[in-house]
């Protein structure tokens, strides 16, 4: 009896979970046949087994319910929004007297006669549908969630309760998502259920033999036994396929997290007074078990936000003219080796003002770092701690903790997330995660003797540099090295300075690793470059856990260990280790003399001509697609920040010419002069930030230029932004 009883609450919190769906979706589609005999279906098995089972007040409930919705089905009964609310309060009884079966093994105190009472109001169409007090019953959370394996088909078991009715034709336009539903539970009928402890254990010994197995194939490698060598590609090619098929039983559809969404997204609705429709796009998008449990509370945060934040009251959207209704679309998909997940929504978008605002109030930035912010940049300030829009405290928003918490437990698990939003069009939130965290494909790097392994989630490209290239292709902006990679400026970090170890006293090469870490693009040196294998990930010991450098451990095929370094982790670290290295490298000497120097903008025009800018004219950089580009009278414009930027081009007007005419974008100064009007400055390309003594000279000197100064060993004309703009307002 204690078998057949887990296995009838294990279905039963499965079925739980299909009956909040189907009855939302029934809401908008009281005359769906199919959804209908799926709800009856469902509650007809829970009071069918309680019964059997002496639950008796869990076959009282389920009895009235179903009684509901035979009437429903028949069409003695219309649908109603309070019906639905009574049915769902249904649902949430029946799962509280499941969980107190699961602890207590009965049903306990837990009242059910309210919630019946509502129940048979329901059938009397002339008395009032009082539903039941929502605190008297508190929904309980369902068990961990069981993995499945699928066998070869099998004599199907001799059943305890009555077998599902045939599902009736399907009558709805949208048939598809029953057509889904309908296959998974033929798969379910066919399948046993394996407990997760179980699996993980067979994961553990699975990452073993993957460790073994790279071990002997790079032992065998090195010797010339033909028959061994065979047989070390033979135990390759089952050690892959067992790992293959054993990674298999461990990932789970994301529709098992997206399954609560529905009633999620109709409760909050309700509560904030707004209609929202909802979509979900990818439901059969398979990731590890585990991640699945850990992006469980981000996803349903970010829906939450949408709901609260994103989407806009039905008279705002309608005096907008928008639907009264919102939309929000959940999409999930596979992308180079990465799940990606996106919570998107048609609402009133990011104002970056607005934001820009609030987190200068809150103190997080400065409103000079504002300034020199791009609109993504300022967007992305709603994942700083502490950062909340939120007029008043309430219990859905507004107390500062949130997105920041989201990204940090994306991160966590070896993900990210970047946002994109447009004012008026709605917002996109775009998570991207790893299919598993246990055996991952990695690069392998040494560096002063030790072997570190880097994730190929964030491996973009391998750059070698040798002899003179070593030394003249690295460049220095504002002190920090950089690589210009096919025209663009790569941050470099060396992985000896991040560790703390010396530098070598001279590199005849440099081996660039290209890497991606939360939207950002840097080159990481190392000292050579091993090869590429499959690692076992294992976490770190309490003793260097808390470094950022490293994100845990593994062992090579050489049987040594090796550490993962934590890519996103050395990307933030290495951005204030920077600023510091700089200071530190500077003499007295040299302090002293920048506190007489100027801080100048180099860019280039023409073929080969040097300008220089003041920085205190420069209110931003920004780079413009052609396709950006309109007119406004005979001026060239683009859309910027809700306003109109003109655009000048600043060679031509000063009689140096362009040498990117065919160019795809445009390098733009952006440099705010009288009233905070703003206008944009368009060179050929944008090179470096330095800090020098300006002696200026008067040649060369006329309207536009003050003159011109040798700066990095280079004549350079310096600029006179302020008489360069007047005369272009003048023309």
């Amino acid at each position: 009896m204690d078998d057949i009883a887990q296995e009838f609450l294990i279905e039963s919190y499965e079925n739980l979970d299909e009956l909040d769906r189907a009855l939302v979706a029934l809401e908008r589609e009281p005359d769906s046949q199919p959804l209908l005999a799926s709800v009856f279906r469902t509650i007809h098995t829970i009071k069918g087994t309680s019964g059997f089972l002496a639950f008796n007040r869990l076959e009282a409930v389920t009895h009235v319910g179903e009684n509901v919705l035979s009437k429903l089905r028949d069409g003695e009964l219309a649908l109603t929004p309070q019906i639905t609310t009574v049915l769902l309060q249904m649902v949430d009884t029946v799962r509280a007297l499941l969980a107190s079966i699961e602890t207590t093994g009965v049903e306990g105190d837990i009242d059910v006669d309210a919630v019946s009472a509502a129940l048979a109001g329901c059938l009397e169409p002339a008395a009032p549908l009082v539903p039941a007090p929502r605190d008297e019953v508190e929904p309980a959370a369902a068990p961990e969630p069981v993995a499945e394996i699928t066998p070869e088909p099998a004599p199907e078991p001799v059943a305890v309760v009555e077998p599902p009715a045939p599902v009736a034709p399907l009558l709805a336009e949208n048939s598809t998502d029953h057509d889904e539903e309908n296959a998974r539970r033929s798969v379910a009928d066919s399948s046993i259920r394996v407990d997760v402890g179980l699996l993980d254990q067979l994961m553990r010994m699975v990452g073993e033999l993957v460790l073994t197995r790279n071990q002997v194939v790079q032992y065998v490698g090195e010797t010339q036994h033909t028959e061994l060598q065979r047989a070390s590609q033979r135990l390759n090619l089952i050690a892959t396929e067992l790992q293959e098929g054993v990674m298999k039983t461990r990932m789970q559809p994301i529709d098992q997290v997206w399954s609560r969404l529905p009633r999620v997204v109709r409760d909050l609705g309700a509560q904030c007074g707004k209609s929202v429709r909802l979509v979900m796009e990818g439901r059969e998008t398979e990731l590890d078990r585990t991640l699945l449990e850990a992006v469980k509370d981000p996803l349903t945060h970010l829906v939450r936000n949408a709901i609260d934040h994103g989407l806009e009251a039905p008279e705002v959207r309608t005096a907008a003219g928008k639907p009264a209704e919102g939309t929000l679309s959940l999409r999930a998909y596979h992308e180079g080796g990465q799940v990606v997940v996106e919570v998107g929504d048609d609402g009133r978008g990011i104002d970056p003002a607005k934001v820009a605002a609030k987190a200068i109030e809150n103190g997080l930035v400065s409103r000079d770092q504002v300034s020199r912010m791009s609109e993504r940049e300022i967007a992305d300030l709603v994942f700083r701690p502490g950062f909340s829009t939120a007029p008043a405290v309430s219990n859905i928003s507004g107390r500062g903790v949130g997105m920041d918490v989201v990204r940090t437990n994306i991160e966590k698990i070896g993900g990210t997330v970047d946002l994109a939003s447009e004012i008026g069009m709605g917002t996109t939130v775009r998570v991207r995660i790893p299919l598993t965290l246990a055996i991952i494909p990695a690069l392998v790097v040494g560096q002063a003797g030790d072997t570190y392994a880097i994730p190929q989630a964030n491996l973009l490209e391998l750059v070698r540099l040798e002899g003179e290239a070593a030394e003249s292709g690295i460049e220095h902006v504002a002190g920090a090295p950089v690589y210009r990679l096919r025209g663009t400026l790569l941050p470099l970090v060396y992985l000896d300075e991040q560790l703390g170890l010396p530098a070598p006293a001279e590199r005849e090469a440099l081996n660039i690793v290209v890497l991606a870490a939360d939207n950002t693009h840097f080159g990481l040196v190392v000292e050579e470059i091993r090869d590429t294998q499959e690692i076992v990930v294992r976490p770190l010991s309490r003793q260097i856990k808390h470094v950022e450098t490293f994100a845990g451990a593994t062992i090579t095929g050489d049987g040594k260990v090796a550490l993962i370094l934590d890519v996103a982790g050395i990307a933030q670290r290495a951005t204030h280790q920077t600023v510091a290295a700089t200071a530190a490298r500077m003499t007295e000497s040299e302090r002293s003399r920048t506190t007489e120097t100027t801080r100048l903008l180099i860019c280039q025009v023409g073929a080969d001509r040097r300008l220089a800018l003041p920085m205190t004219d420069v209110a931003r950089l920004e780079e413009f697609s052609v396709d950006q580009v309109e007119k406004a009278g005979n001026a060239d414009v683009v859309q910027y920040r809700g306003d109109l930027l003109r655009l000048v081009h600043v060679g031509p007007l000063l009689g140096m010419g362009s040498a990117n005419a065919d160019a795809e974008t445009y390098s733009v100064v952006v440099h705010r002069h009288e009233n905070d009007a703003a206008v944009g400055l368009v060179v050929d390309s944008i090179l470096d930030v330095i800090e020098e003594e300006v002696v200026l000279s008067a040649v060369g000197a006329r309207r536009g230029l003050a003159g011109s100064a040798v700066l990095q060993s280079r004549v350079t004309d310096i600029v006179d932004v302020p008489a360069l703009v007047a005369a272009t307002q003048e023309n």
